[in-house]
């Protein structure tokens, strides 16, 4: 990407679509016993899980750049040179408060009213550094809580000049954008900030509105403000040619190429944005790639500070210590059995928890069918509008809804904090993407738990995804629960009648709810 510097390399694609292995009919031992030894047996070897990492970070840095790379058990990597190395101002950072990073006392108490009291990794190593000016680089595991640590610089500058669009945030998801959005006015609270959501789903006209009435922050989807940047004219979009903080957050999904890259929609977005030496810009991610580290490598003016860049525990710990991985071998013809035993164990009949499925179609059909075995169930994925999308994830995180169903539309950024269990009902091809899903639960020190349904063909899937988060994964198991047992006494006969009556529903054109949907109406020809 020529506006950021960034090279347009190719990653991996993160929303492709799985092909699902099968046993056979009786699935026998033989098939079992031999994936069970694939994944039991298997020797890897951890320490190469981030070499390309490891290698960029111990390269010598050039004199325009400084890197700190904060390691889980506290030591810090070494910048050459010395002289404008940022190890030192974070070493002395192991018992700080906000106060110590130097935020203002009105946002350390509009913090601790939020209970957030004490900074995490990459809260200490980022927040000083922005103040200072410095354009940032921030990569965190999920949930180490990268959204205070953007938004409380950005705050804090903008209440020294509120004026115009201090601030546009882009990020490639609207419950994100949304969950963003209400964050900032969350910690803004006790001043007047006037932040806009411009995404999607919502009525276009009322944001060209709002966005010309110059908000201080803009959170939006690159898809719905580059529709405005093309459409609503320059009274609109005028404002924007004057922000001072550009924010990419989930910038590994942002700056991805290939099928439904954003990368276009981003172009468009900054074209109108001042250029990079009249702003600062921050991206920070869970999966630091190629095309984000590229950015530190962009030629510096010799008056702009050097790109700050601070990961923590990214290739230490690609997931919370608190997070137990389990994986269940399941044949591929009885995953809907098999789901509705492992939601009704003891363990798990009273857990919040998230499917994780890969197609649209899966997740309605799941959504329909578990509605019909008595679940209380929701759904989040893009086949719904928006108005459906943002009410049910308010139904989720209210409890009014215990099990969440969704695509990789929900694995990114969303902080549900009650989350105890998810489910990957198909396994992820990237396993980047893995990490984004388990990653809504084991938040901020909590423990959580993640299922995979492991399919004969999959098991390379689960070693890939092994090596990259350098923990194995452990089979399920209850103590008395059988869920084998349970599938074939108590779930083969009803689960199966269900799913005829949920494909006869969603082909009838029902709604979950067993009515029928209401035809769109047609315009009138004039």
């Amino acid at each position: 990407m020529s506006r950021l510097g960034l090279s347009n390399q190719d990653p991996p694609e993160l929303e492709n679509e799985l092909s699902d292995g099968e046993f056979n009919g009786q699935h026998s031992s033989a098939l079992r016993s031999d994936a069970l030894r694939k994944l039991q047996g298997r020797k890897r070897n951890n320490s190469n899980s981030s070499s390309e990492s490891s290698e960029i970070l111990n390269q010598p840095v050039v004199a325009t750049l400084s890197r700190v790379k904060a390691k889980q058990h506290g030591l810090l990597h070494q910048d050459a040179g010395g002289d404008d190395s940022v190890e030192a101002v974070i070493a002395g950072r192991e018992t700080t408060s906000f106060a110590t990073l130097g935020v203002a006392p009105w946002l350390v108490t509009s913090l601790t009213a939020m209970a957030i009291k004490r900074p995490t990794g990459i809260q200490k190593g980022c927040i000083p550094e922005i103040l200072k000016g410095r354009d940032c680089i921030g990569g965190s595991r999920t949930g180490s809580g990268k959204t205070v640590a953007f938004a409380v610089p950005i705050l804090q500058k903008w209440a020294e000049d509120p004026v115009g669009i201090f601030a546009v945030v882009l990020t490639p998801t609207r419950e994100l954008a949304l969950q963003i959005f209400e964050q900032f006015k969350a910690i803004s609270s006790p001043q007047s900030l006037k932040p806009l959501l411009v995404t999607g789903g919502a009525d276009m006209r009322a944001q060209a509105i709002v966005l010309s009435q110059r908000p201080h922050v803009v959170i939006a989807t690159p898809g719905r403000l580059a529709d405005h940047i093309d459409s609503s004219g320059e009274d609109t979009i005028c404002g924007l040619r004057r922000t001072r903080f550009v924010v990419l957050d989930e910038a590994d999904r942002l700056l991805a190429s290939g099928p439904g890259s954003m990368l276009p929609d981003v172009e468009t977005c900054l074209s109108v944005l001042p250029p990079s030496t009249e702003r600062q810009t921050c991206l920070f991610t869970a999966t630091v790639t190629p095309e984000v580290r590229a950015l530190k490598e962009r030629p510096r003016p010799p008056d702009r500070p050097p790109v700050f860049v601070c990961e923590v525990d990214t290739e230490v710990l690609a997931i919370p210590s608190t997070l137990r991985q389990t994986y269940l071998q399941v044949p591929v013809h009885l995953r809907e059995p098999y789901l509705h035993v492992l939601l009704l164990t003891p363990a798990n009949a009273t857990k919040s928890v998230i499917i994780f499925c890969n197609r649209t179609a899966t997740a309605t059909l799941l959504e329909y069918l578990l509605r019909m075995l008595d679940h209380r169930v929701t759904a989040l994925h893009s086949g719904l509008a928006q108005s459906e999308r943002t009410a049910n994830l308010a139904r989720f995180r209210a409890n009014a809804a215990r099990v969440l169903i969704a695509t990789d539309v929900a694995a990114r950024g969303l902080d549900i904090p009650e989350v105890a269990l998810v489910l990957n009902y198909d396994v992820p091809r990237d396993p980047d993407d893995y990490i984004h899903r388990v990653g809504r639960t084991a938040r901020a020190g909590r423990t959580g738990e993640s299922v995979t349904f492991v399919g004969q063909r999959d098991v390379e899937l689960v070693l890939a995804i092994e090596e990259r988060v350098g923990r194995k994964m452990i089979e399920f198991e209850e103590e008395g629960v059988s869920v084998e047992g349970r599938v074939v006494r108590e779930a083969l006969k009803p689960v199966s009648e269900k799913k005829r009556e949920a494909m006869l529903a969603i082909e009838e054109g029902r709604d979950v709810k067993g009515k029928r949907k209401k035809a769109p109406l047609k315009k009138a020809k004039k």
